[in-house]
């Protein structure tokens, strides 16, 4: 079955409402168009998917890797866009003369994983991994399946960039400076979450590739 070919759910407004309720944030975003297409991009990437918001996919890096133990996937689009932002407003503050855009950050920060509808679907995992030799395990990660959803609502060119950049794919890219800010944003959350102990601890072994060592929470003793 093609991406065109799938079933898609009607986009009404009350799932924009979920999406605007699951990212706040969204209202830091100065330009209107740019706003409601964030909302747009959320709520067209759920329509095409099992998932009924935002806060229903699992709050996991990669399909079972780098799982949470408690909160959402919205506690990751937010937290690294309150990153990425923490990181432009230090610039701009002591460089005025910087020219980032506030709002290519933010949209991008929230953005950033709207592919993972797609790579997280269960109907789409039980496929791939039934079969990976037909369509591959996944089929396109949600780096890439994100431009798919960037393209259809008509997010700007510098949002979409930032969509594909912000993993591994963007190395074969020259990432723009917003792309950079959140790249760099999204991998120092998962890498705070990792050694702060957030993560389960079957996300240990990557951890330890990365040279992390996480610590015990407050709550589990020393």
């Amino acid at each position: 079955m093609s991406i065109d070919e799938r079933p898609r759910r009607p986009i009404t407004d009350a799932l924009r409402q979920t999406v605007i309720e699951d990212l706040p944030e969204v209202a830091l975003i100065k330009n209107d168009d740019l706003r409601r297409k964030v909302v747009e991009a959320w709520a067209f990437a759920l329509a095409e998917s099992s998932f009924g918001r935002i806060t229903d996919l699992p709050a996991e890096g990669n399909p079972g890797i780098f799982l949470l133990k408690r909160g959402t996937q919205a506690d990751h689009l937010r937290g690294v866009t309150r990153v990425a932002l923490s990181i432009a407003d230090e610039f701009l503050t002591s460089f005025p003369e910087a020219d980032i855009d506030r709002d290519v950050i933010i949209a991008g920060g929230l953005v950033h994983d709207v592919g993972k509808p797609w790579e997280f679907d269960p109907v789409n995992r039980r496929k791939w991994t039934g079969d990976p030799s037909r369509t591959g395990l996944p089929s396109l990660r949600h780096p890439v399946y994100g431009i798919h959803v960037c393209f259809s609502v008509g997010m700007p060119e510098e949002v979409t960039h930032i969509v594909l950049a912000h993993s591994f794919e963007g190395d074969f890219l020259i990432r723009s400076l917003e792309g950079n800010i959140v790249h760099r944003a999204d991998s120092l959350w998962w890498a705070v979450a990792g050694g702060a102990g957030l993560l389960d601890p079957k996300s240990n072994g990557v951890l330890e590739s990365r040279k992390i060592s996480p610590r015990k929470l407050l709550n589990e003793g020393h």
